[in-house]
């Protein structure tokens, strides 16, 4: 069995990622939500967390951030949490769409199904399946479970939310043809509001770090200690992360470093190592599928080093490597 990496050995491997890929000016911010386009790019922060809540940090890990697409995995966690596994299976799914994580036509062509829930449509589905008497009800459910994986209160960037209000015409799109499918399930305007609302919530790297280890330690919070998902969804929602978790460029990422894991394109990617610890990184500047630049180089730096992929033989998870990229 792989030797667990010490704190040493973790403050080492985070202080490098960060120091290795701090003047990496690859990508670009995310440009068609406007607010986001005007965060500093240079702004790259580093975070391990382990399931019983020791950290290292490096660089610019408190400052606030758009969750965007890492909350679905909330949602998702709230869903289950509520209804159970088999609903949200036979609702949503839980396969790759093989088609853009926005696209219309992997709706078309599954029948106004959508596949899973970290592409939009299915976001959107997710959102629309948490029970609820009215939309501020869904929606402060679906904030609490935010509020405790972070173990801290989470609120909406108020110019995020307005910025993108104002451009999501696209999800509004997909919300009514989800409708006229009868796979959404409750109003689509108020859906997309929700949806909206929960992408802008606003976030540290710690923040996030604290979030994936909450998944690591099975649901439980190791800062608070107290229980953000039932334990036996735990393992569906890495599963999802594993298959869809960093847009069109999922598999890619499964090959090089091995990890279940949820970008977002305001900069973060939280990834988790089950029982042991979560790795988050935030930085704006993102790859054309939508995955922060520096956050990749710096999950897959610890992760080599630590040796830390799940799918080495456990003699190589137990050495110390390169970063090999």
């Amino acid at each position: 069995m792989a030797t667990r990496p010490t704190p040493t050995a973790i403050r080492t491997a985070t202080t490098e990622a960060h120091q290795r890929y701090q003047g990496l000016t690859e990508g670009a911010n995310a440009s068609y939500i406007p607010v986001l386009a005007r965060v500093p790019p240079e702004r790259f922060g580093v975070v391990v967390m382990t399931a019983d809540g020791q950290s290292a940090e490096s660089g610019d890990t408190r400052s606030e951030f758009a969750i965007e697409s890492i909350s679905k995995v909330f949602t998702l966690a709230r869903a289950l949490d509520e209804l159970g596994a088999q609903t949200v299976l036979e609702k949503i799914g839980d396969n790759p769409t093989g088609e853009s994580f926005s696209s219309v036509h992997a709706l078309v062509i599954h029948q106004g199904k959508p596949l899973n829930p970290f592409v939009n449509a299915g976001a959107l589905a997710t959102v629309s399946l948490v029970p609820a008497s009215s939309a501020d009800q869904r929606w402060e459910k679906i904030l609490q479970t935010m509020c405790a994986f972070a173990g801290r209160k989470l609120e909406v960037m108020d110019e995020v939310y307005r910025s993108e209000a104002a451009t999501n015409q696209h999800n509004r799109a997909l919300a009514w043809l989800l409708d006229s499918s009868h796979t959404l399930y409750g109003d689509p305007m108020e859906v997309t509001d929700v949806y909206t609302r929960q992408c802008s919530v606003g976030l540290t790297a710690y923040d996030l770090a604290v979030m994936g280890a909450t998944l690591a330690a099975g649901g439980i919070n190791p800062i608070t200690g107290r229980r953000a998902v039932e334990a036996d969804h735990v393992p569906r929602i890495l599963a999802e992360m594993t298959m869809n978790g960093l847009y069109d460029n999922t598999g890619t990422w499964q090959y090089q470093v091995g990890l279940p894991a949820k970008s977002g394109v305001g900069g973060g990617i939280v990834a988790v190592v089950p029982g042991r610890l979560a790795i988050a990184a935030f930085s704006p500047p993102l790859d054309d599928f939508g995955n922060s630049v520096r956050a990749q180089h710096a999950i897959r730096h610890i992760t080599n080093a630590l040796g830390l992929n799940l799918f080495d033989p456990p003699e190589a998870r137990s050495a110390s490597q390169g970063d090999g990229t």
